[in-house]
């Protein structure tokens, strides 16, 4: 039996890798030294993290091996796409107000109680459900998801609580529906305040005696399965405007969770950015490369948007930028329009035509097809995309 290789110290052009837990990959620092993982020994691990100091920072993944060159000045970055890399499932945080929050939501998943989480659209509601059914002794058991604001209004009953036979028009097989089919796992049901009262009442005695009533049966079902809702509306004030039942409320609201939105949690858009932009890598090759000025422009906006207007941004600066490096001006944001956009007629005009060119562009596979989807010259695409950067500017140096 070998001796173990023994731990190294991080590398001084690296300081902060030591706060990171590297425990899943294979570390090799500049030439070739590896540190020794304390569980499995190197060898046994299938994913690599390759460091070295640079004059200029970069990255590249090829299968299970991400190559970072580490510049001066790159060290947040380069430790957001390490953290991304070691842990590609966990959830992207390092703001200590988003750790103590997923510390919570893994504590509260070892209980059985029913889950409320509230928060903004886009702040991550769907994936911190997944934490607690991932924390529960149902993690083996379904996960489902329900957009209760998606579902038809007159089949709401039928898809939740499934349906007999014959049971309505239509109906020419019985439905087990979709909480049935989260028997022995757990029924996500974002936007919960969009449930008619009618399914609210359903949804209540099912919490209460575990059973569901499909439309057309006349006796009962035993059901196992855990409730997480959601919601980005204050259900609390829903209940005293009489459109939300109080008694469903309690009986969801056994252990409220709240997340907040990404403006009040800056450092998690750096963690956030790096998962995105190693997805966008996976098939190998360099990896997008945030400097430094792009950087700053991302940890200085409003983000009303939330996690989804950052995703947006990210695709849309993977479209316009020529190579790895994405810059400020890739990402088409103004810290003008972030605290307050032209009220004027004019100014609202090329903010939505702004908008509209954002969303083809990062639906595009080219800038050819996204003049093509727009209905305009790539000639004139080019010229509204400078326009565009020019006012970025400008906004940026007042």
């Amino acid at each position: 039996m070998s001796a173990p290789v023994p731990a190294l110290p991080p590398p001084a052009f690296l300081p902060g890798l030591a706060r990171l837990d590297l425990t899943r990959v294979e570390l090799v620092i500049g030439d070739q030294r590896p540190l020794a993982p304390p569980v499995k020994s190197a060898r046994s691990l299938s994913r690599c993290l390759q460091l070295r100091p640079a004059a200029r920072g970069e990255a590249s993944l090829a299968g299970g091996t991400l190559a970072i060159a580490v510049a001066p000045g790159d060290e947040d970055w380069a430790l957001a796409l390490c953290a991304a890399f070691a842990a590609p499932d966990a959830p992207a945080a390092a703001d200590p107000a988003s750790l103590a929050l997923l510390a919570l939501a893994r504590r509260v998943g070892a209980s059985p109680a029913s889950v409320l989480i509230e928060g903004a659209t886009g702040t991550g509601k769907e994936g911190l459900a997944r934490l607690v059914h991932q924390g529960s002794a149902r993690q083996a058991g379904p996960f489902v998801a329900v957009n209760c604001a998606a579902l038809p209004e007159a089949m709401v009953e039928a898809t939740l609580f499934g349906h007999e036979r014959g049971a309505f028009t239509g109906a020419h097989a019985a439905a087990p529906g979709l909480i049935r089919s989260a028997h022995g796992g757990t029924l996500f049901l974002d936007e919960v305040a969009e449930l008619p009262l009618a399914a609210q009442a359903k949804l209540l005695r099912t919490l209460q005696e575990r059973e569901v009533l499909p439309v057309g049966a006349t006796r009962p079902l035993a059901v196992d399965v855990r409730i997480v809702a959601a919601g980005n509306r204050d259900l609390a004030a829903e209940v005293a405007a009489g459109r939300f039942r109080a008694d469903l409320y309690w009986r969801l609201a056994v252990f409220p969770l709240t997340t907040l939105p990404l403006a009040r949690r800056p450092a998690d858009i750096l963690p956030i950015a790096a998962h995105w932009l190693l997805r966008r890598a996976e098939a190998g090759g360099l990896v997008p490369w945030l400097d430094a000025g792009a950087r700053a422009a991302l940890l200085a906006h409003a983000w009303p948007g939330n996690v989804r207007e950052l995703g947006n941004v990210l695709d849309r600066a993977l479209v316009l930028c020529d190579g790895p490096v994405i810059r400020a001006d890739h990402l088409l944001l103004a810290p003008a329009a972030a605290s307050g956009a032209d009220p004027s007629l004019p100014g609202l005009v090329r903010a939505a035509e702004a908008d509209v060119i954002a969303r083809t562009l990062a639906s595009s596979a080219s800038r050819r097809d996204a003049a093509r989807r727009l209905g305009i010259s790539e000639r004139t695409l080019r010229y509204k995309l400078a326009s565009r950067r020019a006012d970025a500017s400008a906004a940026m140096v007042q």
